[in-house]
């Protein structure tokens, strides 16, 4: 039987799985070895499964065609409201048998050859799969503190939800994520106390403990991974990092002459804008539009397009400086220079960035100018306050 294995669809997922790997071989030197499975429905990992290859910290590295369910046409029928719980849960026990059904053939592993199974996201299909073959597996957050910003086992399944947790549960008829699977042993999550209604079944691994444990070959390990052109991320934080150990030595002398000289002037602040996957492209680009145009204002605006949005940054904002979108914004904290005075965003949580002197999440109350709030104020649509 093999070691471990982890099943990631995102760069943030596989990120924290070299974290976890990396702990682990520190800490047990006949620890054995791990897969790393690569979901290409959420992310084009591109040649990243090579670059991995090449680290060596994985035994093999596996691609997965893993289908969502309106890839299987039959699946829609399921879905229609019959009108009433009792029917409705009748389709839904129908589905979450058929998909794990269909979505079979496209599992590449045999997953009951691995001792331990780690899955970011089993919301996804493979929840479903591992579920209905009843394959015990951990789960973990798909974010860092995902589920304080959205709880998605409880908005997805409102209404009844005790109910529903029970039948996934104890008695697997349905599937809900996040810790409420049947064969899910547990879920790691960044901070327990952040979430207003944990799952009894939520485990605490904070992310900083994992990055401050890192060694300086760990870094370098992870960044001939994950870093397509590090000759060119170098230069762009040199870039942004700039005039970084001036500001340490004199901060009240930097600030007098960035008023003195304005927006204009040599000492302008760097802002870095970290995009998210929201709404529509159209109303992405106009939400990005108004942020760039709002905080040039106080200085230099640097772009990092988020892993999975699909607007094209370049082509929008020519001429501003960009990072490579498939960098998980956390690794730029390995390089001491890189200095910003700010760091924005809608939606990412930032309790990670240790670069920036300010960090400004602009949230729910921000979006609600550009969509209906129903869309995205999910947690207070189930009652949640998120906690500060």
């Amino acid at each position: 039987m093999n070691d471990r294995i982890y099943v990631c669809h995102t760069y943030y997922h596989a990120y924290v799985a070299f974290l976890k790997e990396l702990k682990l071989r520190r800490e047990k030197a006949d620890s054995g070895e791990a897969a790393l499975v690569l979901s290409s429905m959420s992310n084009d990992f591109e040649q990243f499964g090579e670059r991995v290859r090449g680290t060596g910290l994985f035994a093999d590295v596996i691609s997965f065609d893993e289908k969502r369910e309106d890839y299987f046409p039959e699946l829609a029928s399921f879905r229609q409201d019959k009108g009433n719980i009792v029917l409705n849960m009748w389709q839904r026990i129908r589905f979450t048998k058929r998909y794990a059904e269909l979505e079979a053939p496209f599992v590449p592993v045999d997953f009951r050859k691995y001792r331990e199974i780690f899955v970011f996201c089993d919301s996804d299909p493979i929840g479903y799969y591992l579920n209905q073959n009843k394959i015990y597996y951990h789960a973990l957050e798909d974010g860092l503190n995902c589920l304080v910003h959205f709880d998605a086992a409880r908005y997805d399944n409102r209404g009844h939800f005790g109910l529903k947790a029970f039948l996934s549960k104890k008695l697997n008829l349905i599937f809900v994520q996040n810790g409420y699977g049947k064969y899910c042993l547990d879920m790691e999550v960044n901070s327990i106390s952040a979430i207003t209604m944990p799952c009894p079944y939520y485990k605490e691994l904070p992310r900083q403990m994992l990055v401050d444990a890192l060694t300086g070959e760990d870094k370098n390990i992870i960044l001939r991974a994950f870093v397509r052109d590090m000759d060119g991320l170098v230069r762009k934080i040199r870039e942004c990092g700039a005039g970084s150990s001036e500001m340490e030595e004199a901060p009240d002398k930097r600030k007098e002459e960035t008023k003195k000289t304005g927006t204009g002037g040599k000492k302008r602040d760097k802002i870095l804008l970290l995009t998210d996957p929201l709404c529509t492209l159209d109303v992405r680009e106009r939400i990005f539009r108004d942020i760039v145009a709002e905080y040039e204002k106080q200085g230099q605006i640097f772009i990092k397009p988020h892993p999975r949005d699909e607007l094209d940054y370049r082509k929008v904002f020519p001429g501003y400086p960009m990072f490579d979108a498939t960098v998980p914004m956390e690794m730029l904290n390995f390089f001491p220079d890189l200095h910003f005075e700010q760091v924005v965003t809608v939606f990412t949580d930032l309790k990670g960035i240790r670069f920036a002197d300010k960090l400004v999440r602009l949230g729910d109350e921000f979006m609600d100018k550009y969509e209906d709030p129903e869309i995205h104020n999910q947690n207070k649509r189930i009652g949640i306050i998120e906690k500060d």
